[in-house]
């Protein structure tokens, strides 16, 4: 086991963590999940739903954890305290794993129909769902939107992975890896607030550029991934402005937004909230030409040909300095890798997010992203297709250790000059 698995191991020792296992054929993970935490010194009380019972056996988790398994909300078996309520109180920690879309899609609503969402609903504990489910379910709009909603909560989602699934179809699904969802609990339970002091600059969207009043020149960014990484930042702690071109999506909330519209406001907006930040997250799609004069009335469409004269929009990356960490993107069509490296020698960033815009599930707009983080020092990262506030949170992850080293130089740098 790598040192920092056996660190999270460590830090799950002596929490008592409340394990809700739903009805997946993944269920049987959960035992091995169950088993690995009561090693480790945690103490498990698992909840099954009926459904759970149906795939695994009581007695199994019963076996590996050493105490009673709960199922029912009435069971007069056991003790006279509310089962639901003492949980939850008692409760360091909350997983569900697997987590059916039924389920979370009770949990989104507030719904508590059994013992495992009577508890979810009561307590104060930190949750984290480790979702698994058929790949066309969990595609499924109201099923991201349901995940989207949780992860504004607060709540951290693991997985799922992709692969074959049990119902004999390919691709995103399955239930995380043992080792990843422990991951997720040791994220969760340590409540990491690592950024509090920090100030973090985020961009979004796609700029337009003025044709005259109506028509503008833009590109296809939704503006997801910037949002995603906006809220990501702000759950850790961090001060986040948020600047964005025209979106459809609802700001994150206590994010300070900054609204603008062409390449030449994103470039002021940026030059001058950079002044005083620590890290500048640029991902925004910037328009790389704009209209060298905007007309400013409707141009009429009689004429069968219109010329425009095209100027070079501005590097704000490239113009941004200072002593702060510099991120950007990559998107890119072929030669990903290579084509990611240069961008961030060209700029001089700390590190880049390149992603394949022609990949399944990857293009503008969708809600889910395969990248590979790079950074200067030639570390190499490469996640799996996942939804974009998971691809954000593992970006900030990254973002993170570069400040915090960032500033052990500098207060080592300072105890040298005192």
């Amino acid at each position: 086991m790598p040192d920092s698995d056996k660190v999270g191991m460590n830090y799950l020792a002596n929490k008592n963590i409340v394990l809700g296992v739903t009805g997946s054929i993944a269920a049987y993970k959960g035992v091995m999940l169950a088993s690995k935490l009561t090693q480790a010194g945690s103490i498990v009380d698992v909840i099954m739903t009926q459904a759970a019972m149906e795939f695994v056996s009581p007695v199994s988790f019963q076996g590996v954890t050493q105490r009673p398994v709960m199922v029912d909300l009435f069971d007069s078996a056991q003790s006279f305290e509310m089962e639901h309520i003492a949980l939850a109180d008692r409760a360091d920690l909350m997983v569900i794993a697997p987590a059916t879309a039924n389920t979370i899609a009770k949990i989104v609503a507030g719904i508590a129909d059994n013992l495992l969402t009577c508890t979810v609903l009561a307590t104060k504990s930190p949750l984290v769902i480790a979702p698994a489910m058929n790949v066309n379910m969990y595609q499924n709009q109201v099923t991201q939107n349901n995940l989207y909603k949780l992860w504004e909560r607060g709540v951290v989602i693991i997985g799922p992975g992709e692969g074959s699934l049990a119902c004999g179809d390919t691709g995103v699904g399955r239930l995380a890896e043992v080792e990843h969802i422990i991951e997720g609990l040791h994220r969760a339970i340590k409540k990491d607030n690592d950024l509090t002091s920090k100030r973090i600059i985020v961009t979004a969207g796609g700029t337009q550029e003025p044709i005259d009043p109506v028509r503008t020149i833009t590109n296809r960014s939704s503006g997801k991934m910037g949002y995603a990484l906006a809220a990501a930042a702000q759950l850790r702690g961090a001060r986040v402005t948020l600047i964005t071109a025209p979106t459809g999506l609802v700001p994150p909330s206590g994010v300070q937004i900054r609204r603008v519209e062409t390449a030449l406001e994103m470039r002021e907006a940026v030059l001058e909230e950079v002044a005083q930040a620590d890290a500048l997250i640029m991902a925004a799609a910037v328009a790389d030409y704009r209209p060298s004069n905007a007309v400013t009335s409707k141009m009429k469409s009689k004429d069968e040909m219109v010329t425009l004269e095209l100027v070079k929009n501005p590097d704000i990356l490239g113009e941004v300095k200072g002593d702060l960490i510099k991120a950007g993107f990559a998107a890119e069509s072929d030669d990903l890798e290579q084509n990611a490296i240069q961008k961030m020698r060209n700029k001089g960033l700390d590190l880049i997010v390149a992603n394949d815009i022609t990949a399944p599930g990857c293009g503008f707009g969708s809600d889910t992203n395969r990248v590979v983080i790079l950074d200067a020092d030639g570390g190499r990262e490469e996640l799996p297709l996942l939804p974009k506030s998971q691809v954000a949170m593992r970006v900030i992850d990254r973002l993170a250790r570069l400040l915090n080293t960032k500033s052990r130089e500098w207060e080592s740098r300072t105890e040298t000059a005192c």
